[in-house]
């Protein structure tokens, strides 16, 4: 008979998060997409987001987020036995961003590799790691969001320009005494995974000898809105029911940040309390799809320290259509006896 480790919990040990230092507001945007701030506010709530420098590459931003997650959570790297990256936004299929950074961050025998959930990719990696720790094939891992969509983005589309933006979040996952992360609920709708799509192909560009430029991102405004509101807040709902708690009993719900108007409606449908916090950080960080559940719960608990410690409802959505949310219980305050 195999012999299964039983009864590890996991948790949430730390979380860092890293953004470029220019900031880039609606006012830098909306003469080239023929727009206006008041109008990116209604629509989107955006003010303004960052934008990484030509010379700051993926393996930058995520480096950072992690070295604020190691030492947040009292960890080196070597404590580290996997890494799980997960990015739209790395410019090479292989060898894996992962593996890249293991070796920057000085552990390259580590267990690395990359995942492509799109803006659900954060989500999907932390109920991966949760799972590698609760059977033992993993003590501690390290999933890591990050993104440089501004590669990817047409700076005169009209639809997206000023949506996108880069960035960084990662936390550190281990062993726990108690529960503290709840059955990761995902899927998909593939059926209409033509509404986020990154065009033209690779192999369209090669047929065309078009290599000037990156594919950009292109999406069904309306499309995204509908499925994100209703079928998300669905899913919602099944990942607080998984965990056996309430709306009632969260301390804050930190969705994927595509739009302020989509994360108050799904707030509004799964039933969340005032009481509970509810992540807007795309206010100031746009949309940086694997990084933004990440960043916004760095944000948060740097605006809201009292929630360290406190139920988070999460839930990343995107391009695929794919979806991935579970409840977490927040990292203690770094360098707390947690």
């Amino acid at each position: 008979m195999i012999r299964v480790n039983k009864g590890t919990d996991s948790r949430v040990l730390s979380v860092g998060g890293y953004q470029p230092s220019r900031v880039v507001p609606n006012s830098e945007i909306v003469d080239r997409i023929d727009s206006t701030d008041e109008w990116i506010r209604q629509r989107t709530g955006i003010e303004e987001r960052r934008f990484a420098a030509p010379d700051e590459s993926v393996l930058d931003m995520a480096e950072a987020a992690c070295r604020q997650a190691l030492a947040r959570a009292n960890l080196t790297i070597e404590n580290i036995d996997t890494v799980i990256v997960a990015t739209i936004t790395y410019p090479y299929q292989a060898p894996s961003a992962a593996t890249a950074l293991i070796a920057r961050l000085g552990n390259p025998k580590a267990a690395a590799f990359d995942i492509n959930a799109a803006c659900a990719g954060f989500c999907y990696g932390v109920g991966m790691a949760s799972d590698f720790v609760r059977s033992g094939t993993s003590k501690h891992v390290l999933v890591v969001g990050v993104e440089k969509l501004t590669d990817f983005t047409d700076p005169e589309d009209r639809a997206t320009a000023f949506i996108f933006a880069d960035g960084a979040g990662a936390v550190v996952i281990g062993p726990s005494d108690h529960p503290a992360i709840g059955p990761t609920v995902w899927g998909s709708d593939a059926d209409s995974r033509d509404a986020i799509v990154m065009e033209p192909s690779w192999n369209q560009m090669r047929a065309e000898n078009s290599f000037e430029r990156w594919p950009n991102i292109s999406q069904q405004g309306q499309t995204v809105f509908r499925w994100a509101v209703f079928s998300m807040s669905k899913a919602g709902l099944r990942a607080i029911e998984a965990a056996g708690i309430t709306p009632s009993d969260l301390a804050a719900f930190i969705p994927h940040q595509a739009n302020v108007r989509i994360i108050e409606s799904m707030a509004r449908e799964i039933g969340i309390p005032d009481t509970v916090a509810i992540a807007q950080d795309i206010r100031t960080s746009g949309n940086t799809s694997a990084a933004s559940v990440p960043l916004a719960m760095s944000a948060l608990l740097k605006e809201r320290p009292d929630l360290h410690g406190g139920l988070a409802l999460l839930i990343g959505y995107g391009a695929g259509l794919v979806y991935a949310g579970q409840v977490i219980e927040l990292p203690p305050k770094p360098g707390s006896s947690e």
